[in-house]
């Protein structure tokens, strides 16, 4: 299903309860099941279901919000996964991998720590998890644990236990006195696992070099693995063997980094994508759409902001954060206001605010009047939001955009006819206030949409002082 969307099942065609003695009875009981023993999963997706009845069927409505992603799903008449979730973006768009590399992974795919999806989306390309791999072969190392092992070495300095038997035969002929052979105990890395993580930091560096065309991010990526495996190159890299990674996992008082780098090991070695649409097995994985929205349209502002010579201050990194001061402290309620975006040119504040709403392309079907009281609500607060947050800014021309997304052939139909930015202005004491709402693609590139939006800041006129 799509985010944002609702979708209705027969609980009687999904349990095949259709040959039973009363269909409806049974498929009532497994959808109450279904649902208790799923509802974390379901959570973890921003996903609701409820069972209902129409008289002749028993369904389940499912009702998708803003995350997406593939989750497995318990079956109620096996207890196993025999079932999976996906759910995608309600927008098309041209798939998570060029849009991440677009956006130079300001916001990633959360995996999952579920079992793994009977399908995989194979049209996500393999670098799409390397972030996330890599990072958790970091703190793996970071985090991996010495111990001791039997080590036999030859020495100037007797240690341990001195094998004299070959001292005699084989050293003191050649009249190395001072060669040792001793066996003892030494603290050291662990040397098995370093090299399963070399032979999987050097399989993802081999996929990353095959994918180096995909822009600057993928180059950064590389050098990141090179420095892992420079952390690695005293061991020998080795593929683990058949169970080898579980033994590993079973070791009790382990931490989150060993447990989550060891995954990212097994999830290398059988070249796991992520979960989705495919025939081959895949990692469960999330993300909230919201979030994503907001990083891509960053990216499409960041590139306004280097056509217009202006400085961008970012939600995301808290840098456009105003703090509210209640009085008395303790009966306040909002604390702060932290608009998505702030772009300051010479005379002129822009504050950015995304919306992960279908609000554009709906209005575009009818007029104001036409559209449902629920969407109207919501507008008039996104509005007044965004007006809210002119006061965070000294500058004469403040421009207050609401964003929201919408297709790339929506898009494409309003720069042909003109239409791409509803505008208004708001006369306020020696200053102007000026609200456009606009919408970007969810796809494309970011530099032709924010060439766009560069134009029109250009056009706005500074105000002339009376």
């Amino acid at each position: 299903m799509q985010d944002h969307s609702r979708v209705t099942k027969s609980a009687i065609e999904l349990f095949g309860s259709k040959n039973s003695a009363d269909p409806q009875a049974q498929a009532a009981r497994l959808s109450e099941l279904f649902i208790r023993q799923n509802l974390p999963i379901f959570q973890l997706l921003q996903v609701d279901v409820q069972r209902d009845f129409d008289g002749s069927d028993v369904l389940l409505k499912i009702e998708s919000h803003s995350a997406v992603g593939a989750v497995p799903l318990r079956s109620p008449l096996t207890s196993k996964n025999d079932f999976g979730l996906v759910v995608q973006p309600r927008f098309p768009w041209a798939g998570i991998g060029p849009m991440l590399a677009e956006m130079g992974w300001l916001i990633s795919p959360t995996p999952l720590k579920l079992p793994l999806l009977k399908r995989s989306e194979r049209r996500v390309p393999l670098w799409v998890l390397s972030y996330m791999v890599l990072t958790r072969f970091k703190a793996l190392l970071d985090k991996l644990e010495r111990r001791f092992e039997v080590t036999k070495e030859t020495r100037s300095s007797p240690r341990g236990r001195i094998e004299w038997s070959e001292y005699v035969t084989r050293e003191m002929p050649r009249g190395r006195f001072l060669a040792v052979p001793c066996t003892f105990p030494d603290l050291r890395d662990d040397r098995l696992l370093k090299g399963a993580i070399r032979f999987a930091v050097e399989k993802q560096l081999r996929s990353l070099e095959t994918q180096s065309g995909q822009g600057a991010f993928v180059h950064r990526l590389i050098a990141f693995a090179e420095a892992l495996l420079q952390r690695v190159r005293d061991v020998a890299g080795r593929r683990p063997g058949v169970g080898e990674v579980q033994n590993w996992l079973r070791r009790p008082l382990r931490a989150d980094a060993f447990l989550e780098g060891l995954q990212a090991v097994d999830w290398t070695i059988d070249e796991r994508g992520l979960a989705g649409s495919s025939d081959l097995e895949g990692i469960p994985w999330t993300m909230p759409m919201e979030q994503f929205f907001e990083a891509w349209v960053e990216t499409i502002v960041r590139s306004v902001a280097q056509r217009t010579g202006g400085v961008l201050r970012t939600g995301r990194k808290r840098e456009t954060v105003s703090p509210i001061a209640w009085d008395p402290p303790y009966v306040g309620s909002q604390r702060s206001l932290v608009p998505d975006l702030i772009l300051e040119t010479e005379d002129t504040a822009i504050i950015v605010d995304a919306k992960y709403k279908r609000h554009w392309e709906e209005m575009q079907v009818g007029d104001w009047r036409g559209q449902s009281e629920e969407l109207r609500e919501e507008h008039r607060a996104d509005v007044l939001q965004v007006l809210a947050y002119a006061n965070m800014v000294s500058a004469r021309e403040v421009v207050c955009c609401l964003v929201y997304p919408c297709a790339m052939t929506t898009w494409a139909s309003l720069v042909r006819r003109g239409r791409l930015f509803h505008q208004s202005e708001l006369p306020n004491r020696g200053r102007r206030v000026r609200l456009w709402l606009t919408a970007v693609p969810m796809s494309g590139v970011a530099e032709e949409v924010g060439a766009k939006l560069a134009e029109q800041i250009r056009d706005v006129k500074p105000m002339m002082l009376v």
